[in-house]
């Protein structure tokens, strides 16, 4: 999974991320909750490991602002000194106290990602013209069927979710190919010219499925008169 960490100090974001990083996830640590903001405007995330105690921009003002602008629900595990009130509100899926053992951390980080997980999977997730149903892997444009492949119809809901949002490279392996490199840099691209094809995911349809040289891709929506 790939995992947001804001700590309060450098020794215990390596901590953290040495840690999650053992256990398979790919860690992303961030100096100060400004750098983290801006990540999250275009860059989503499976959990966020958010200090109370950061700097610029504490943990709670991070939660606050995810919980407010951001669609998508991202768990979020919040971490406080022994001194704290506990959190008054209920952005935060969990809490513990600093300092915290490698197992503790591991076993709450496992819980949240677990329940993020068995969420009932949306029968439908409609987007104007464009219906996808997870479950069966299946997409209507206009109301007809279109035939993709498994990766095709994850790559393509990736980016319907984060419409206008741009996406690295990085990430999309991440999130469908399960891995950040080990794949030929052309299938990517390959994938991509596919939906843009099969789907119609051009200006002339509304839509614009464009490359962004050096990162990655970016769907966007284009209203009536743009070109």
């Amino acid at each position: 999974m790939r995992i947001a960490v804001l700590e309060e100090t450098q020794a215990q974001a390596d901590f953290v991320c040495r840690t999650l990083s053992a256990a398979g996830h790919t860690c992303h640590a961030f100096d100060d909750g400004h750098s983290l903001v801006r990540q999250l405007r275009s860059q989503p995330f499976d959990l966020l490991v958010l200090d109370r105690h950061a700097p610029a921009l504490s943990g709670d003002e991070v939660l606050r602002w995810v919980r407010q602008t951001l669609a998508e629900r991202i768990p979020a595990l919040l971490m406080g000194r022994v001194s704290d009130l506990p959190p008054q509100d209920k952005d935060a899926d969990d809490y513990i106290v600093k300092p915290v053992s490698a197992a503790t951390l591991l076993a709450r980080v496992g819980m949240l990602l677990r329940r993020a997980q068995r969420e009932p999977v949306a029968e439908k997730e409609v987007f104007g013209e464009y219906e996808f149903e997870p479950g069966a892997k299946r997409v209507h444009v206009r109301g007809n069927a279109v035939t993709l492949t498994h990766k095709e119809f994850e790559l393509a809901l990736l980016l319907f979710k984060h419409l206008s949002r741009p996406l690295s490279r990085s990430h999309i392996l991440d999130a469908i190919w399960k891995q950040a490199a080990g794949i030929p840099s052309r299938t990517m691209d390959t994938h991509v010219s596919m939906l843009r094809s099969k789907l119609g995911l051009r200006p002339e349809n509304g839509y614009r499925l464009m490359p962004i040289y050096g990162y990655g891709y970016r769907l966007e929506r284009i209203e009536k008169g743009e070109s």
